[in-house]
């Protein structure tokens, strides 16, 4: 077997060649350390580089929030809790119950209001029916007085004319007795025929103001229908006044019901069923998920860097990689410095120069999905200076 030629060693027995190819090795790898330092540099120089070049062209306003509108829902009327069939966090659709107060009482008073309301809708009735019938009769009886007056008047020119016409028999008979040509017994008769005709006149004329009196009757009904329609017209205001009470009434019970007034959320709840609320006492805390927005507060000096329509992007603290957009949709005309409770005018004249903020508001296009977004989150606000 061939072994190959002999290894020659130096003088001083030294393997060179070993030491060369140690060497060797040693020179690449300090060649790939000097290459992988260099790369590590050089990203490290671009992504300071990207980094300072996003720091001067993008703003970030880390005091921003989700928000929505919290609506308080209050008891218009006192009265024991009944029902409270929800609970915090509870989900729900418009109409939905929330709270059942007592309203046995208020439904005791529609029930009474109702009745009277009835009651006076009998009376009118009553009152419209017998106006009716005063009517019928009064035009009846005014009418058989005319015609029974007519009829009088008729009479009364008969008997008259018999009275006349008896009364010159009677002169003219009693002329001939005077003279022997008639007879006392034509003057008897004629004479009774005479009073006879002056009695008939007589009845004539009773008869005439007796008709005149049914007439004044008739009349005197036809002034009491006048009575009765104002009784109708005053039952009638009583009747409204009775319907407002009972309208009012019908409120207060249905306002003893509390329901949601939207499709939300109960976020929470301050009373439990058997406690007593008061009028205009807080019961529940609700909001709209599909109704949310963010709001920021950002420094004046970056205000120029956010007006309205301005796009922006949107960090949430709670869903970390995802990213929302969305617009500038309002400015608040001053700073939040201006709604402290308790202001300062600065009287003593030491003053610190503070950046004041600026609210201003945020809708995401397109919307989040309902409830991913609660009110109360952190967010972040990015937006491009321009610079």
């Amino acid at each position: 077997m061939d072994i190959g030629p002999p290894k020659t060693l130096p003088a001083d027995g030294r393997d060179t060649q070993g030491e060369d190819l140690a060497a060797g090795r040693q020179y690449r790898r300090g060649r790939l350390r000097m290459a992988g330092l260099v790369l590590v540099v050089v990203l490290a120089l671009g992504a300071a580089g990207r980094w300072l070049h996003w720091q001067f062209t993008h703003i970030v306003l880390d005091d921003a929030r989700v928000a929505g509108d919290m609506v308080m829902l209050a008891s218009r009327v006192p009265g024991w809790v009944q029902t409270l069939p929800v609970s915090a966090g509870d989900r729900l659709d418009q109409g939905a119950l929330l709270v059942q107060v007592d309203a046995r009482e208020a439904a005791l008073v529609v029930a009474e209001l109702e009745a009277r309301i009835a009651g006076l809708a009998s009376r009118q009735a009553e009152l419209q029916a017998r106006l009716s019938m005063v009517d019928r009769q009064s035009e009846s009886q005014h009418a058989a007085a005319a015609a029974r007056l007519e009829a009088a008047r008729a009479t009364l020119t008969g008997a008259e004319a018999e009275r006349a016409f008896a009364e010159a028999e009677f002169l003219r008979a009693d002329r001939l007795v005077a003279t022997g040509a008639g007879t006392p017994q034509r003057v008897e008769q004629l004479r009774s025929l005479r009073e006879l005709g002056r009695q008939r006149a007589i009845g004539a004329g009773a008869e005439i103001r007796q008709a005149e009196a049914l007439m004044a009757a008739a009349l005197a009904a036809r002034e009491e229908m006048a009575v009765i329609a104002r009784q109708i017209e005053g039952l009638t205001h009583q009747a409204r006044e009775l319907t407002a009470t009972r309208d009012r009434a019908a409120l207060d019970m249905a306002d003893r019901t509390i329901r949601m007034p939207f499709a939300g959320v109960v976020d929470r709840i301050f009373v439990d069923p058997g406690e007593y609320v008061l009028a205009g006492q807080r019961i529940l805390l609700v909001h709209n998920p599909d109704e949310i927005r963010i709001e920021a507060n950002v420094k004046e000096t970056d205000l120029r860097h956010f007006q309205i329509g301005t796009p922006v992007r949107v960090s949430v603290d709670a869903w970390p990689g995802r990213v929302f957009e969305g617009r500038v949709d309002r400015l608040v005309q001053s700073a939040t410095s201006e709604f402290a409770l308790l202001p300062s005018p600065n009287p003593s004249g030491n003053f610190t120069r503070i950046t004041q903020r600026m609210p201003l508001r945020v809708r995401l296009d397109p919307p989040p999905p309902s409830g991913l977004l609660r009110p109360g989150m952190l967010v972040k606000i990015e937006a491009e200076t321009g610079g």
